[in-house]
């Protein structure tokens, strides 16, 4: 479904990302994992368009878009959930969600993608006119799913979904997201909470110095040594 080759990236003069090579299947959750300033969210910006690398390919269903605008690529079913949820605090949980659905065939189905957000967050159905910003912080990320959920992404890209939350949240969240999967939408998700990424996920792709370093099935990468002790404090 999406296969990144040799991507090169940079702010300005500074390369942030190099000879990043990564695929994702349909279908699957795959995670991608390292600490902070590693080049994870420059990765996810690439391929969402809000940056355009130096050289390397970006494909999506055999198409290139590395060189496709935002709305170019969203038009063809990626969404990116980005670090800090980005939701329309001003606004009501219930307009959040109706501006989800702005793509045209989004907006002829919004009434059937609307249900099946309130089917995995019935909360929004008594809470829909309250101001997002007066949300707790697991509410407004699980607004920001519905929201990319009502376009019905054929890829979700996810950052840092954990991110500031209390870990019973996060442990909900991430049931969620199993479910999701389940209905048909692939995930890649950037994520600093290791276990409980490589432990939804199908794969995963480890990020160090700007440099992916390691790459493996889930189950595998739980148990290398080197995930242990860089992450997992065991």
């Amino acid at each position: 479904m999406l296969e990144v080759k040799a991507l090169n990236v940079a702010y300005g003069i500074t390369q942030v990302l190099w000879d990043a090579s990564l695929e994702v299947k349909e279908g699957e959750i795959v995670a991608v994992i390292g600490s902070n300033g590693s080049g994870k969210s420059t990765l996810l910006k690439a391929i969402v368009g809000l940056l355009h690398p130096m050289s390397g390919s970006i494909k999506f269903l055999n198409e290139e878009i590395s060189k496709f605008k935002t709305h170019e690529i969203a038009k063809r079913g990626v969404f990116l959930i980005p670090e800090g949820r980005s939701i329309f605090k001003t606004l009501s949980a219930h307009e959040n969600l109706e501006l989800g659905a702005y793509l045209p065939y989004a907006r002829e189905k919004s009434a059937e993608y609307l249900a099946k957000v309130y089917e995995l967050f019935p909360l929004f159905r008594k809470r829909g006119k309250q101001r997002a910003g007066d949300l707790s912080g697991g509410e407004q990320q699980m607004l920001a799913i519905g929201r990319a959920l009502m376009s019905r992404p054929k890829l979700l890209i996810i950052d840092e979904l954990s991110l500031g939350l209390a870990p019973i949240i996060v442990k909900s969240l991430f049931k969620t997201l199993q479910r999701i999967n389940a209905e048909g939408i692939t995930i890649l998700l950037v994520e600093q909470n290791v276990k409980i990424a490589l432990g939804i996920s199908n794969r995963g792709y480890v990020l160090e110095n700007n440099r992916i370093t390691m790459e493996g099935s889930s189950e595998h990468l739980l148990k290398d040594r080197r995930i242990i002790s860089a992450y997992l404090g065991m």
